[in-house]
């Protein structure tokens, strides 16, 4: 799965690990997260997440 950071502040939501604190069970993949998840460090929406690519991860290849 993607991670995706918050391109407001950088804090990455990691599927895999959740998000505990606040109720997300680990293995939650972004766009099962509800529609109104914010960044827990800065309040930004989810729509203002962008996913990352793992090093090493070259899709166009």
């Amino acid at each position: 799965m993607l991670k995706y950071v918050c391109t407001m502040c950088g804090w990455e939501y990691d599927p895999a690990k959740g998000y505990p604190k606040g109720g997300i069970a680990p293995g939650t993949s972004f766009e099962d997260l509800p529609d109104d998840f914010k960044c827990p460090v800065c309040g930004a929406l989810k729509l203002h997440f962008m996913p990352r690519k793992s090093p090493g991860d070259d899709r166009s290849s």
